[in-house]
């Protein structure tokens, strides 16, 4: 009887842990959130990247109310933060009637996103970082 509790036990261990693993609880990423403020105010709208390789994002997510969270990979990331600002509008056909669509432009300086400064240590778990950013 107390080789059956044992594999009872076991088995629901094993379980739990394939279950964690499926539902993407993982020691290769971290959850990284935070606060994001341009000369002391909340970036209203905006979006966050991290890049592994420092090129192609890796991971990203929207900016809100000067805040984020996303989901990124363990390791060194180079991270992009950018807020598009709507300079004007264009039509979308050339026609009378054609809807217009907005033309944005970059509101941060470039040391932000294109050619971003900002780097992030990545660890497995909550990882949390404000970016108080500067014009």
């Amino acid at each position: 009887m107390a080789i059956d509790a044992r594999r009872g036990r076991w088995a629901a261990s094993a379980g739990l842990l394939l279950l964690s693993v499926a539902l993407g609880c993982s020691s290769n990423e971290g959850q990284v959130s935070g606060v994001v403020t341009v000369d002391g105010v909340e970036l209203k709208e905006g979006s966050i990247l991290f890049a592994a390789d420092g090129k192609s994002p890796t991971a990203g997510g929207k900016i809100e109310n000067g805040r984020y969270s996303v989901k990124v990979p363990v390791g060194v990331m180079k991270v992009s933060i950018s807020q598009p600002v709507i300079k004007g509008y264009k039509k979308v056909y050339d026609t009378p009637n054609s809807p217009e669509m907005p033309i944005t432009k970059e509101g941060l300086p470039d040391r932000y996103n294109d050619k971003t400064e900002l780097t992030l240590d990545v660890k497995a778990g909550a990882n949390k970082k404000d970016w108080p950013l500067k014009r």
